[in-house]
């Protein structure tokens, strides 16, 4: 009888529906605008040219149009990878080529199908193909760029998802290219005359690994894949193969393909190497290619074999290009990409591939054969050549035993169910499909081979989605596999079964090319199309046409067709739908994924982990078979259908078991599992009837007895899952403890209960029927009946050693756990049960307080459960950790698994108790460096924000959204004044009492005229009084013209630029009004003399300015740098300004280079200061190779001796020096020193070339020396022999000019004509460059001995040799070499005077007063410059106060960086319209723009934009010494002594230190409290300040720690004695700090003094008075609309709701949560308060609420036993936990005393009643613990007296653990 039970039927499965199917780029192509007519043609029905044409026209577009030319339409479908993730977005992607064009689109079932791209090309497409290219960046680490190739009979053109193109040129004709995971293979087409021409095989497979990569050939282990006989059929990128076909053996075999060794290309260069030692310089001769193939080189190339023993591997050219190609330049990349010429690769001629690689024979020495074609004289010997070394390899893995016939048409990768893994082949000959199993090794790149299975197939195709495939017999019908395991026969409504069709012979037409009908547009409608057989498909070549029609009329067969079509083919799979190709359409069918619901879907997972695969296999088969059976059942009745299903496996009688019989069914099943075969209909028939008799179950079912219901069940042995009952039962009993732990799924584990307490009865486990009946009394109640169990046949069952007695309960387990019990591990399933596995571990690490539990230690508390054998790890765990890390650790770890707070919400409220502990306390003291899943966690908005943003910053390196947007200008004199980008709302809350922003801004203008105002006396004429004015706006002009350099710094790095636009950059207007009638004045007049050439220097610096505007974090390119460059040549210099800015912000490396050599190339002098300086500065201390050579052709002393000398003006040579010091800096490069320092002493030339202008060029290389050698002091390695500090010296204080040495030898050999100097140095000319270059190599170096080289002079006589400016060098220098001794106080100050200008006077002595007073002045004025340098940016106070005081004797002060105090802003202004006499000798309007350039440089400082500061860093310094060199020019044009463009590297220094609080919730700039800690340091103890941000911080490295302190708001530390790249990250971004706001507190803005907070206070405080608020006042402490909307519908006694009595508690409860900021408690508190009242009441149908109450009180106890003190650690700090607690207790023990019977009868083992006392019986023994008694057998009543003591004195002990009270049984 078994057998009839469990026979094998014939089943039948589901598909959906049908759908016509027409290529989407078919259209797209019809409509394309460069669409030829024939394309047109070719495309376009039948019907459509007969009635467009007639019948002439038809004729005669199949006259133009050739078979080939039709067979040019191609497509293939793939899954949507492109742009989204996988799991998020389903869709696909369709290529299509049809004659010249190629279309790229996609769409999905939700969303029509829409063009991705299209390409066009200009010669038809041989093949079209997706591939990734692997592109090595900077960090070594690779970087997929994925591609799509395009194959053209010359070339390949392939085109990136990013927009670029390159253009490949092929050196031979290709038969087809395969996309592998390394690149492209190609594969050489070989004709026969080829193959005679050439007598030596010639290698036949390439690979290409980048576009810009030169091809290669393909070698296995040591020889060239050059075999013409074999093929390739099939690629694969995971894992990497490939397969190839052997025309001649007859055999597919499959291959590695791998990177090659360098040991392989030794191997492979060897043979060459022998042959050339031995035989000696041999020249090997190989015959050109034919034309034919050579179409981009030139016949007359020779390519022979060139094998040189002594040359290594890598010399050869094509590896050096490959190796650097992907990092190749910019320059390179555009030539090759846009110039089909350019773009082939570094090989001499196509004839290179053309050469055979084998070793060399006798008949090679024979001679020169020339090719066919060839006019080159053969007795030319052609040159040598290298031989190409190989990128891959490939090795051999497994080759066919059986030879085929045929090639395999189609080859894929499929998997089955249980995750075996198979390599596919069709050979549609022989109509088989071989299927070779392959598994990986432990070395992931072998792979092994086991078996081979042979299906008769038709065709087939993989569906990826359901780990299954679709074959279609030679029968026609369409069978699904799962692997090599055959599930059913698939069901295609809308298409007959083959078995039922009229006719299975192929269609009748009449034409020679086979068409196709699309059923979607009717029969009207016929295009000309082809069938599969001859469409080129990704692994086979386009088929010839079988022409075996019969002669018959197209549109005789057609409806015939149309009623009953027949597939021939499937294509085209993409996840679980394939296309169906029949002969006159195709259509996509659908198979079913599974997508069961979750509770199946888990049992299905534990079965296929537990069972063995084949067994596994049996039961997913047959379940798959039900569920998608023609007509099965809904979704709502899958669990029924399961659960018979396993239990009929098992060799249950589903209809004999009460429970299984009352499941719901949507439609019959049968305890057969045999599914109807067709869709039932609604209404029935004599036929349905007649079936259902003749069916196997209805003669089943009447050949089997009747049984009584009381009669005993027994289990069929010969089920198939019966040996495996016990270990399935055990794990899904551990799915059910899974389920318990999910609020979502926990309703299914009330469904899988009923199935384990059935199998626990018949396995006769007590313990856990007893435990499934504790857990759901009301549900196990009824179920009494067994099956029973054959002695005899009991030994088949295979017990595991894991299946124990005792049942593991995770509830338990976590109790006994709080309570600080030992447990044994707890069993999980691996990947199955993962929840388990994370709390179990949560408690371990948490509770215990293990912090190794996640990691070494976590088999003490888990163990992985297998099908194999298992083992016991018993521990005790006594290690104990500080509370608050290991809270750290647990949520840190919890993100890491993947784990948030909606997750959280579905772990039951006792479970996860400790866990929003641990979160409690992390929210409360965070790191501020954690990520953002764990900042999500905890439930810090402002710390999630801080991350993410820092997140997109990482992966995207742009600007991350801004939160600070500057203001939009309105006025249009505001949007021209290039000020308009400052943040108002930042500036209104640091300068909240005045308007100094405004006045600033007012000040900087440029772009408006300026006041003329000059009143006419009466004796002044008109035209004198024009004279007048202009003479005063042209002193004013010389302010005008300095503001940009102010501007620039005051709108530094403060607007993003939008790409379609240029930069706007403000005009340089010098005109004026003349008040009163407000009347133009204008310098162009002639009334006066102009200076020529005043506005060049001022317009440069006005384009510096705007350039300095755009934020490094913004998106420039190259193209719109050169968007950028004016049409007029007037505004050259703006622009020439605009590229220095654009080094100085890091974006003038995106220029091209063929944009900087066209610059350069112009000869515009400002431009290429600008470019030289600005590509120097966004190459700082980099020692670019590149910016190295091109800064060395403007610099003379860098080009070799024998170097055609050009004419490079100064300017330009002053700014290449400075270039090579900032691209050096730091670096300490020898010879770029030595040659500096040469150059400070640089002679004029006999012929004036370096006469003029030369203290700038001395100073410039002094300064270069000083960034090369920047603080190395006396560590100058290898610069010895230099005596670079001597040499200083002496450039300092004079003598004798030493010899010039090395390559300037000869160039300074002759002195100047015109200078005589004589063999001195001219410390003029030296001094300033050689003393800043001194102080710069010492700089904080604190050397003593070379800071008293730089003492000015002791007596009068030396000082009178030394001129004032010299002094202030040299104090400057001095004191920064001391930097350590800078002290911000005036006594220092004046400490660097010399004692004998402190002195009284001797009046004998001769004494110039003069000289002695600006020797005074200037040794002060070093000095301030040196301690404003010492504290710049460090808002120190004493320096303020000590500089304020000097700067009103000498108007040059320089202290402070963002901080200064409203007199100095006065001070300034007044200074500003201020014309003093000056001595000296300078005319007032040249005073006047030295003056205004000084103190721009001074209120730029002071009002140094917002974010930014000074830093006093090394780099920082040197940046400022050549910014600040105390020397300003003259007038506008005056670069004599110092280079004005090198006044903007202040930029250089400045570094971002402003801290914006923004809060999280309105996103707006405020107050926040911060808490700054200082380092210890030798000047002052570890000191914490108080400081209310917005503000500047101080520079880092000297802070401990920052701290956003409260009480308004959260807190948050960052640490810096840690690290201080996050708060880096921070600052260099825009600065924004999120924070927010607690409970009941108001921003300082609207409540500055904290009065209104007040009033929360009151609440906020913990007296035992105040338990509630009013719901009124839920707002003031929290916006959360969900509490809000609690406090509205719960909280008020309104009308409605005043017969509620909970209204107060929930009042409460919400006081609590609000109070306390943990809002995410309320559901716990109303989850405790719901359950404590449900058991009062009796209405529990279920223990689980009390399990969760049992956990909430033993953590509670767990807290409490370590005292008063710990309390404040839980979340559950009020009297409501004890309430609650006390409430259960009672009504727990008011029915102990009632009802003591119950508790006799349960430990009787007796048959307990459905009533509501069991359920309270449950409820009582979960609550108190007691353990398991039912076990036990209890026959007698002596048994009863022996065992009644310790089963009452453990519930005893319970009850006395929890309140001390016994029960009277």
């Amino acid at each position: 009888r078994s057998h009839l039970v469990y026979e094998e039927t014939a089943t039948m499965i589901a598909a959906g529906e049908l759908q016509s199917f027409v290529p989407f780029g078919r259209e797209h192509c019809r409509n394309h605008p460069n669409a030829f007519n024939l394309q047109l043609r070719e495309l376009q029905p039948a019907s459509e040219l007969w009635s467009s044409d007639g019948a002439a026209g038809l004729v005669g577009s199949l006259q133009e149009v050739s078979l080939q030319e039709r067979e040019r339409e191609w497509w293939q479908l793939r899954k949507g990878c492109t742009g989204v993730k996988e799991e998020e977005v389903m869709f696909e992607e369709e290529l299509y080529a049809a004659g010249n064009v190629v279309v790229w689109s996609q769409g999905s079932r939700t969303q029509a199908s829409s063009v991705y791209k299209a390409f066009t090309v200009d010669s038809p497409v041989q093949q079209a193909l997706w591939c990734n290219f692997a592109v090595l960046q900077n960090n070594n680490d690779e970087e997929v760029e994925q591609t799509i190739c395009i194959v053209q009979s010359s070339c390949i053109n392939v085109h990136t998802v990013t927009g670029k193109d390159f253009i490949s040129p092929l050196p031979f004709q290709v038969s087809n290219v395969w996309a592998t995971k390394f690149g492209l293979l190609l594969e050489r087409k070989i004709s026969l005359p080829y193959i005679l021409f050439y007598r030596e095989p010639l290698p036949m497979v390439f690979s290409m690994l980048h576009p810009l990569d030169e091809i290669a050939p393909l070698v296995s282990t040591v020889h060239y894949m050059s075999d013409s006989t074999m093929k390739i059929v099939f690629t694969c990128c995971q894992p990497s193969i490939l397969v190839s076909y052997d025309t001649v053996q007859g055999t597919h075999t499959v291959w590695a393909l791998r990177k090659v060794t360098h040991d392989v290309v030794l191997c492979l260069l060897s043979p060459l190497q022998c042959v050339r030692t031995i035989s000696g310089p041999t020249v090997l001769f190989y015959p050109l290619c034919p034309s034919s193939s050579c179409a981009l080189s030139s016949p007359k190339h020779y390519n022979v074999l060139r094998s040189n023993p002594n040359r290594a591997v890598t010399s050869s050219p094509g590896a050096h290009s490959r190796v650097h190609s992907p990092n190749i330049s910019n320059m390179a990349a555009l030539s090759r990409a846009h110039s089909p010429g350019m773009a082939a690769p570094s090989f001499s001629g196509a004839s290179r591939f053309n050469t055979s690689f084998h070793s060399p024979s006798s008949r090679g020495h024979h001679g020169l054969l020339s090719s066919p074609n060839s006019t080159v004289n053969e007795t030319v010997l052609p040159p040598e050549m290298e031989p190409i070394v190989p990128d891959l390899c490939v090795e051999q893995l497994w080759t066919e035993t059986v030879a085929m016939s045929s090639q395999a048409s189609k080859v894929f990768i499929t998997s089955d169910l249980c995750e075996n893994r198979y390599l596919c082949f069709l050979v549609e000959s022989h109509q088989q499909l071989r299927c070779v199993k392959f598994i990986e090794s432990n070395e992931s790149s072998q792979l092994i081979f086991p078996s081979v299975t042979t299906i008769s197939a038709k065709d087939a195709a993989p569906l990826q989605n359901i780990d299954a495939m679709l074959v279609l017999e030679a029968c026609g019908s369409l069978v699904l596999y799962t692997g090599i395991t055959r599930v059913s026969k698939v069901f295609v409504p809308g298409l007959l079964s083959p078995s039922f069709s009229l006719s299975n012979q192929r269609p009748q037409i009449s034409t020679p090319v086979e068409s196709v009908s699309t059923p979607a547009n009717g029969v009207n409608r016929h295009i000309q199309r082809l069938s599969e057989d001859f469409m080129p498909s990704p692994v086979s070549e386009p088929k010839g046409l079988n022409n075996k029609h019969h002669e018959a009329s197209f549109f005789e067969d057609h409806i015939f067709q149309q009623a009953t079509p027949c597939i021939h083919g499937l294509r085209d799979p993409v996840c679980n739908r394939v296309t169906l190709v029949s002969f006159f359409s195709f259509n996509i069918v659908q198979i079913f994924i599974f997508f069961w619901m979750f509770s199946v879907q888990k049992c299905l997972q534990a079965i296929r982990f537990i069972l063995p695969k084949d067994a596994a296999m049996k039961v997913l088969v047959k379940w798959y078979n039900i569920y998608n059976a023609p007509g099965g059942s809904s979704a709502h009745a899958e669990w029924s259908l399961f659960v018979t299903c396993f239990m009929t496996l098992m060799g249950y009688n589903t209809e004999r078991l009460a429970w299984t019989r009352h499941l719901h069914f949507e439609v019959p099943l049968s305890p057969v599992i045999a599914a109807k075969k067709a869709r039932h209909s609604a209404q029935g028939s004599e036929e349905d009837w007649d079936y259902l008799l003749a069916s196997r179950y209805h003669r089943q079912i009447i050949s089997q007895p009747a049984s009584s219901p009381g009669s005993s069940l027994k289990l069929e042995s010969s089920a198939p899952l019966f040996p495996h009952i016990p270990a399935l039962f055990y794990v899904l009993h551990l799915l059910y403890q899974e389920l318990q732990l999910d609020e979502l799924h926990r309703a299914k584990a009330s469904s899988l209960v009923c199935v384990l307490q059935q199998l626990a009865r018949d396995l006769q486990l007590e313990e856990y029927v007893d435990l499934y009946w504790r857990d759901y009394p009301s549900v196990m109640s009824g179920f009494s009946k067994c099956c029973s169990i054959d002695h005899a046949v009991i030994e088949q069952m295979q017990r595991p050693s894991f299946l124990l007695s005792k049942p593991p309960c995770v509830f338990s387990w976590l109790s006994s756990c709080l309570r600080g019990d030992e447990n044994t591990p707890f069993p999980y399933l691996p990947a199955i049960c993962q929840r388990t596995r994370l709390l179990v571990l949560s408690y371990a690490l948490y509770i215990f307080g293990d912090d190794k539990a996640t990691s070494s230690s976590e088999s003490k508390y888990l163990f992985k459960l297998s099908a194999g054998m298992f083992y016991w790890i018993q521990s005790s765990v006594k290690v104990r950790f500080s509370s608050a890390s290991l809270a750290e650790q647990l949520v840190v770890w919890l993100a890491s698994q993947g784990f948030t707070l909606k997750d959280l919400e579905s772990v039951p409220f006792g479970v996860a108790l400790p866990i929003r502990e641990a979160i409690y306390r992390c929210r409360e003291q965070p790191c501020s460096d954690w990520s953002e899943e764990v900042c999500l966690l905890i439930g810090r908005q402002d710390l999630t924000k801080q991350a993410h943003k820092m997140t997109l910053a990482k992966s995207k390196s742009v600007s991350s959204g801004l939160s600070l947007e500057p203001p939009v200008a309105t006025e249009p004199d505001e949007e021209e004044d290039g000020m308009s980008d400052i943040i108002q709302e930042v500036t209104g809350l640091i300068w909240s009492q005045d308007l100094r922003i405004q006045e600033v801004r007012r000040l900087l203008r440029s772009s408006g005229p300026v006041r003329v105002s000059v009143v006419q006396l009466p004796e002044v004429s008109d035209h004198e009084y024009i004279e007048e004015k202009e003479n005063k706006l042209l002193q004013l002009c010389q302010r005008t013209m300095a503001l940009p350099v102010g501007r620039g710094l005051f709108t530094l790095f403060s607007y993003h630029p939008v790409l379609t636009e240029p930069l706007p950059v403000p005009k340089l207007n010098l005109t004026g009004r003349a008040p009163p009638r407000n009347t133009m004045v204008d310098l162009n007049s002639g009334n006066i003399d102009v200076p020529p050439n005043m506005t060049s220097w001022p317009s440069f610096h006005n384009g510096v300015a705007a350039g300095l505007k755009i934020a490094p974090a913004s998106q420039v390119d190259s193209a719109w740098i050169a968007y950028n460059k004016p049409k007029s040549p007037e505004l050259a210099n703006e622009y020439a300004g605009f590229l220095m800015a654009l080094g100085l912000n890091g974006h003038l490396t995106k220029l091209a280079t063929l944009n900087i050599h066209d610059y350069l190339t112009k000869g515009h002098e400002m431009t290429s200061v600008g470019l030289l300086l600005g590509v120097s500065s966004a190459k700082l201390g980099t020692m670019d190779m590149s910016t190295t050579r091109l800064l060395s052709i403007h610099i003379p002393a860098l080009l070799p001796p024998t170097s055609t000398e050009l004419d490079v003006p100064h300017n330009v040579q002053v700014a290449a020096v400075i270039g090579v010091g900032l691209v050096y800096q730091g670096t300490g490069h020898r010879h770029n020193a030595e040659v500096l320092l040469s150059e400070i002493g640089r002679p004029p030339g006999p012929e004036m070339e370096y006469c003029t202008d030369r203290e700038s060029y001395s100073l410039a290389a002094g300064l270069a020396l000083g960034m090369v050698c920047l603080g190395h002091g006396s560590n100058l390695i290898g610069m010895t022999d230099l005596n670079v500090p001597e040499q200083l010296y002496q450039y300092m204080v004079g003598g004798h000019r030493r010899a010039q040495a090395g390559a300037n030898r000869e160039r300074h050999k002759s002195p100047s004509y015109q200078i005589k100097e004589g063999d001195t140095i001219n410390v003029d000319v030296t001094c300033p460059g050689a003393t800043l270059a001194l102080a710069m190599i010492y700089l904080k170096t604190n050397n003593r001995s070379i800071a008293d080289w730089l003492k000015p002079p002791d007596t009068w006589f030396l000082l009178d040799f030394i001129k004032p400016e010299f002094l202030l060098l040299r104090t400057l220098a001095r004191c920064i070499i001391m930097w350590d001794e800078i002290l911000p106080n005036s006594e220092w100050v004046k400490s660097n005077i010399p004692q004998i200008m402190r002195g009284n006077f001797d009046a004998s002595e001769d004494i110039n007063m003069e000289t002695m007073a600006q020797a005074e002045d200037y040794i002060t004025a070093g000095a301030c410059m040196a301690l404003g340098l010492r504290f710049a940016g460090s808002a120190n106070s004493d320096a303020f106060d000590c500089l304020y005081e000097f700067a009103r004797t000498f108007m040059k002060m320089m202290p402070f960086a963002g901080t200064a105090a409203v007199s100095a802003v006065l001070f300034l202004e007044v200074v500003l319209l201020q014309r003093s006499p000056c001595r000296g000798v300078m005319s007032s309007s040249s005073f006047l723009f030295s003056l205004s350039l000084c103190f721009l440089f001074l209120m730029m400082f002071i009002f140094l934009p917002i974010r930014y500061t000074i830093s006093t860093s090394n780099s920082a310094i040197a940046a400022l010494l050549c910014a600040l060199y105390p020397h300003f020019p003259a007038h506008s044009t005056d670069n004599r002594y110092h280079l004005q463009a090198l006044r903007h590297l202040v930029v250089l220094a400045a570094e971002p230190r402003l801290l914006v609080p923004v809060d999280v919730d309105s996103l707006k700039p405020c107050y926040a409290l911060l808490e700054v800690s200082y380092k210890e340091t030798k000047w002052y103890n570890e000191t914490t300040v108080e400081l209310m941000a917005p503000t500047l911080l101080p520079e880092l490295h000297l802070l401990k720690q920052v701290k956003v302190k409260g009480p308004r708001y959260w807190e948050l530390t960052l640490d810096l004695s840690k690290e201080t790249h996050h708060l880096k990250s921070i600052l260099s971004q825009d600065g924004v700090l999120y924070v927010k706001l607690r409970a009941g507190q108001l921003p300082y803005k609207d409540d500055p003094q904290g009065w209104k907070s007040l009033l929360t206070t009151a609440v906020n405080h913990r007296s035992s008075g105040v338990t509630a608020f009013k719901p009124e006042t839920i707002s003031t402490f929290t916006s959360n609309p969900a509490l809000i909307s609690f406090a509205d519908f719960f909280c008020k006694t309104s009308e409605g709701m005043k017969h509620r009595k909970d209204t107060h508690m929930f009042s409460a409860m919400l006081y609590e949560c609000v109070t306390q900021e943990c809002p995410e408690m309320l559901p716990t508190y109303i989850a405790i308060e719901q359950a404590v009242s449900a058991l009062q009441r009796g209405d529990l149908q279920q223990t689980f609420p009390l399990w969760q109450l049992r956990l909430v009180v033993d953590l509670w106890d767990s807290r409490m036993l370590r005292g008063p003190a710990n309390s404040h650690n839980t979340l559950l700090k009020s009297e409501f936990l004890p309430v609650m607690k006390n409430a259960v207790d009672v009504a727990l023990d008011g029915w102990l005393k009632d009802s003591s019977s119950v508790l006799r009868s349960y430990m009787w083992n007796q048959v307990l009643s459905k009533d509501a006392q069991s359920i309270m019986l449950a409820c009582f023994l979960v609550y108190r613990s007691v353990p398991c008694f039912r076990s036990t057998q209890l026959k007698s009543k002596t048994g009863w007296k022996h065992l009644s003591s310790p089963i009452f004195s453990a519930a005893q002990n319970a009850l006395r653990r929890d309140r001390g009270l016994v029960s009277p049984i």
